[in-house]
């Protein structure tokens, strides 16, 4: 949703022709959104008949986007730090970005990252650039999901599944 607005301005224009001098600024009025605020850019000329004419833009920006929980990517060189060492429960999904299962489950893992915030480490590895990992624990169909306490690997999910199944298996470590 944040790039939707990211690309919004509105643009305040005279009402009338009349001179640049004779010009007052004018107030957008917008209806009233939470989680949204307006930010001032730079001035611009719009081309027009009559001598060039300064407008204001204002961008809209969701405030979500500060707050936004990202699934962070984990490699081979930092496994071990961020996975084996962690203090609280970590998800790790295997993927890869040709495999169309992974991405269905993209959204489903983020959801999950945002609602266990602070419980739950999420992590996303990509099979392809760590191979290593995945051979390890022997990972031999993605999308799979691991969760690890302890250093330890505590379950294993394989397959694009429901968010409930994923929530049922994290509920058991969290």
């Amino acid at each position: 949703m944040a790039t939707l607005f990211d690309s919004l301005a509105v643009v305040r224009l005279p009402s009338a022709a009349i001179s640049p001098v004779a010009a007052r600024p004018t107030s957008a009025k917008l209806p009233q959104c939470i989680g949204l605020r307006l930010r001032p850019t730079a001035a611009r000329f719009v081309a027009a008949s009559a001598p060039r004419i300064a407008t204001h833009a204002v961008r809209v920006v969701c405030k979500a986007q500060d707050t936004a929980v990202d699934v962070a990517p984990i490699t081979d060189a930092n496994w071990q730090s961020l996975v084996l060492e962690s203090d609280s429960a970590v998800l790790v999904e295997f993927w890869a970005p040709w495999c169309g299962p992974c991405r269905m489950i993209h959204p489903i893992i983020d959801e999950l990252a945002k609602q266990y915030a602070g419980k739950l480490k999420c992590y996303k590895l990509n099979t392809d650039e760590s191979p290593s990992t995945a051979t390890r624990y022997g990972i031999r169909s993605i999308p799979t999901v691991m969760i690890f306490k302890n250093g330890e690997k505590k379950d294993t999910v394989i397959g694009a599944v429901p968010k409930s199944t994923l929530t049922t298996s994290i509920e058991n470590f969290v």
